[in-house]
């Protein structure tokens, strides 16, 4: 076999030489599916060995096609986005149709009204009060202490037991004090025979100076001695009289009608007379007075209510200023006014039948000094306040809201005396919240304190009994409801 076979030109196992000329050591181009493969080497001649069959390339790619599938593919995605924004503005141009729909149906429904609770403005009286601290101080006090030596047998009394004048408290051991008193009633027995036997002699004495059987001297000394006898007696009858004393120290009563406090001696206890320790302490509690302080400016108002022989009322109320303890009237005043604080003190007594007031108890006084008469009274709820001052809100017939600016006078806890409101108003007294100039209001005083028939609950009824003091720790001016 031939080592280097003639290539033939047309040959199909030769590849021609448009395809490119072997070069040794290097493989030919294939010329087709089984064109052999010519191998040479160095050292050893070339060989000629077939390759496996290699896969064909495809065929190029015309230019027409390759620029209409990307022209295609951006076309969709262009139409996909159209259709996407237009069926979002259809979607929002209904939602908005919808909207504006229930708008107008909205629109057209009646609007309900402010819920509120009213008030109807009324003429009255209304009192001018002075509010001030004050102290319930009892009317008498007795702190009882021993007035003999000895031991206690008895503790009669129970702790805050309301006892009357004469009831027994405690007993001290009263033999001692008894024998003193015998001792003494036999002396003043056996003086008072001195005595007699004494004026026997001056009978007889005269009988016979009348005689002339005696001097006179002897009749004149017989009278003095028979005057030295009746001293005598007298001093012993003074001995007896202290010694019956004593006996009656023993038993310690209760000088006043009041409360005892708690106990401070027990049965056993020594007692001495001359001792500043307290047995037992009883205040009077009906009746009791208040003791409390105003300014002095408020006296020429007290003074002419006194100089015309007018009871002044006085009102106690507790701290919290809410609930109403007793009523009293003004007692006296002091004499003089302290300079340190510029105020005068004022007594007010009690009567005190439910107890309601205890000594050293702080209170609010509340002295009624003058009465406005015919004023017109609205709630205090009613009244409201901004940076222009206070004002309501008056109800028309139309159930329209309408502000109005007030003036507020004399206030009492649930009732003020204003001006620029006329008595038979409609006001409004909650809901003020949602409550505005010229808005539109449904009014419900079923379940609320305040009606149409009445200003307030106690005020309407024009007895404020039970009405506080505004709430002021100073002594001041304020008013009140007046019955």
């Amino acid at each position: 076999m031939p080592d280097n076979p003639p290539s033939t030109p047309n040959s199909p196992d030769v590849p021609n030489s448009a395809s490119g000329s072997n070069t040794p050591g290097t493989p030919s181009a294939p010329g087709g599916p089984n064109a052999p493969v010519t191998i040479s080497t160095k050292d050893s001649p070339s060989t000629t060995a077939t390759a496996p069959p290699a896969l064909a390339p495809p065929p190029p790619k015309s230019p027409a096609r390759a620029d209409e599938r990307p022209h295609k593919s951006h076309l969709w995605i262009w139409i996909i986005v159209i259709v996407v924004l237009l069926l979002g503005v259809f979607y929002f141009y209904r939602q908005h149709v919808k909207a504006v729909e229930a708008a107008k149906a909205q629109a057209k429904q009646p609007r309900p009204g402010v819920p509120i609770q009213t008030a109807t403005a009324r003429t009255g009286d209304i009192g001018v009060y002075i509010n001030a601290l004050g102290t319930v101080t009892p009317v008498y006090t007795a702190t009882i202490t021993s007035r003999v030596d000895g031991q206690i047998t008895n503790v009669a009394y129970r702790e805050g037991q309301m006892v009357r004048k004469g009831d027994l408290l405690i007993e001290i051991d009263p033999r001692p004090f008894q024998a003193a008193l015998t001792q003494a009633q036999g002396t003043l027995a056996k003086d008072e025979a001195v005595l007699n036997e004494a004026r026997i002699d001056l009978n007889r004495f005269q009988q016979a100076y009348d005689r002339n059987a005696i001097a006179k001297q002897q009749l004149d000394d017989q009278g003095q001695l028979v005057k030295q006898d009746e001293g005598t007696v007298k001093q012993d009858q003074g001995a007896v009289a202290s010694a019956a004393t004593n006996v009656d120290y023993t038993r310690i009563v209760a000088p006043i009608e009041g409360r005892v406090g708690l106990r401070l001696v027990d049965p056993g206890n020594i007692v001495t007379s001359g001792a500043t320790t307290a047995l037992v302490v009883i205040t009077q509690l009906q009746p009791i007075t208040v003791i409390f302080s105003v300014a002095e400016d408020y006296l020429p108002q007290i003074q002419k209510q006194l100089r015309n022989g007018q009871k002044m009322p006085v009102d106690a109320f507790a701290r919290d200023q809410t609930t109403k303890l007793a009523s009293g009237s003004l007692l006296t005043l002091d004499n003089m006014i302290d300079q340190t604080t510029g105020t005068l003190k004022l007594k007010a007594i009690f009567q005190n039948q439910d107890l309601e007031l205890f000594p050293n108890q702080f209170v609010n006084a509340r002295l009624l000094v003058d009465t406005q008469r015919g004023a017109v009274l609205v709630p205090t709820a009613a009244i409201q306040r901004n940076a222009q001052g206070a004002f309501v809100y008056v109800i028309g017939s139309d159930n329209t809201a309408t502000l109005r600016t007030i003036t507020v006078g004399t206030t009492d806890g649930n009732t003020a005396a204003v001006q620029s409101v006329n008595a038979g108003d409609v006001i409004a007294v909650n809901g003020f919240d949602k409550l505005q100039n010229g808005a539109k209001v449904t009014i419900n005083n079923a379940t609320g304190s305040g009606g149409s028939n009445g200003a307030s609950g106690s005020a309407a009824s024009g007895a404020n009994k039970n009405s506080p003091p505004p709430a002021s720790a100073n002594p001041g001016s304020t008013g009140g409801t007046h019955q």
